[in-house]
């Protein structure tokens, strides 16, 4: 199948997304999701629910405002899947609910924040103060550091081998949902033969997101202290909403030699948070999206 066809495919299918959790894979579909993960027991576990249907009406198809709406299912629809699969391999005395969850993700959200946005651009507010640079320079820099931070911080914690997991399962999502969009039969030997790549990837929205932030904050120009830490907070959900954007339209126009130069990086970053998956890790992929996909088809009936 060429790249024409093969767009003209991709175009008339729904699409679909997912992530990766702890021994498992999240699909998500218009209107619902699917969780499968691999107990201890060896055992595929899948769990399916609804999703609201705020995604599927009118505020859903608003420009920018989508994309708000996308990040937000994301986060919340991610959280709740990685603690499902957290639970499913503790025992019931170590399950995370109730106070102890909100805790943890609000720290982990407050971490993130702070160190992908806030450090960067006090790196920056020193450089301007003590190394006598202006603000577009400062500012240039922050947005450089970012990016070193994002990077460096995807590579150290690939590492870890738990993380090595994840990615992995990662690598199965991708080819799952790249042999569906290819409309190959989804087995495990098939679905293997697929790339480790997608365009839509959450790690390509990250990188946008990190390559416009550079863009928007080195032209806000010089700024008080508490102005530049707060704008860095207050202007995320604007740099969320071009970035959703630029992903959409990018992978709807891969036909286009400029636009598949354009996307290079986002690919080039995903070899970062993908590994190579082994026929069980596509087993559960597929288990998870076959899920979903039956949900989909019995609540269209």
């Amino acid at each position: 199948m060429n790249i024409y066809s093969m767009r003209d495919r991709i175009l008339t299918l729904p699409t679909y997304g997912g992530q990766a959790v702890i021994e498992g894979v999240m699909m998500r579909g218009r209107q619902s999701i699917a969780i499968a993960m691999r107990a201890p027991n060896r055992q595929i576990v899948v769990h399916q629910e609804p999703i609201s249907s705020i995604y599927r009406g009118k505020l859903a198809k608003i420009p920018f405002l989508r994309g708000l709406l996308m990040l937000w299912d994301a986060l919340g629809l991610g959280m709740r899947a990685l603690t499902l699969s957290a639970n499913t391999q503790t025992g019931e005395n170590e399950k995370l609910e109730g106070p102890t969850l909100y805790l943890t993700l609000g720290l982990a959200l407050a971490f993130g924040i702070g160190l992908f946005f806030l450090l960067p651009a006090a790196i920056g507010q020193l450089a301007e103060k003590f190394l006598d640079w202006n603000a577009w320079w400062s500012n240039l820099i922050e947005g450089m550091v970012r990016l070193l931070i994002l990077v460096g911080y995807i590579w150290a914690v690939g590492w870890i081998p738990d993380i090595q997991r994840v990615f992995a399962y990662h690598g199965a999502e991708h080819k799952t949902v790249n042999a569906f969009e290819a409309g190959a039969e989804l087995t495990p030997q098939n679905v293997a033969r697929f790339s480790l790549e997608h365009p839509r990837c959450g790690t390509a929205f990250l990188l946008t997101l990190v390559f416009l932030s550079v863009l928007l904050f080195t032209l806000l120009g010089p700024l008080p202290w508490f102005w530049r830490l707060a704008s860095r907070v207050l202007l995320l959900p604007a740099l969320a909403g071009l970035a959703y954007e630029y992903i959409r339209w990018t992978a709807s126009h891969l036909q286009v030699p400029l636009v598949r130069w354009m996307v290079r990086p986002n690919l080039a970053l995903q070899r970062l948070t993908t590994r190579q998956p082994d026929l069980e890790m596509l087993e559960v992929a597929i288990a998870a999206f076959q899920a979903m996909r039956s949900a989909e088809e019995a609540v269209s009936v």
